[in-house]
């Protein structure tokens, strides 16, 4: 629904986690098996990266924003292969996309 939860990000050897700061019992642990593509939305030409997002195999995609989201995507780039990090569709891209796919 949106609903957005304030925690602390780690990314280790063994996958990527986030813990919720108020609500002890709410995590999230992504083996990196497990991660299928890491998509990033990426504005003004790199300038700045608002949301990353990991799409697992099994469980669907989980969107994530950090306050220094470069540092970690530098971290997930040592675990996750190049090629698996793609840059999310720009607006103009989606809107392309939906109107030759119509036809």
């Amino acid at each position: 629904m949106g609903m957005t939860d304030y925690g602390e990000i780690m990314v280790g050897d063994k996958g990527f986690e986030f813990y919720d700061s108020r609500n002890v019992k709410n995590f999230i642990q992504i083996p990196w098996e497990e991660v299928d593509v890491v998509v990033v939305s990426v504005l003004f030409r790199g300038m700045w990266i608002p949301r990353y997002a990991l799409k697992t195999k099994r469980n669907g995609l989980f969107t994530f924003s950090s306050k220094d989201p470069k540092k970690v995507l530098r971290a997930v780039r040592k675990y996750v292969d190049a090629d698996k990090i793609v840059k999310s569709l720009s607006f103009f891209q989606v809107l392309k996309r939906a109107v030759t796919r119509k036809k």
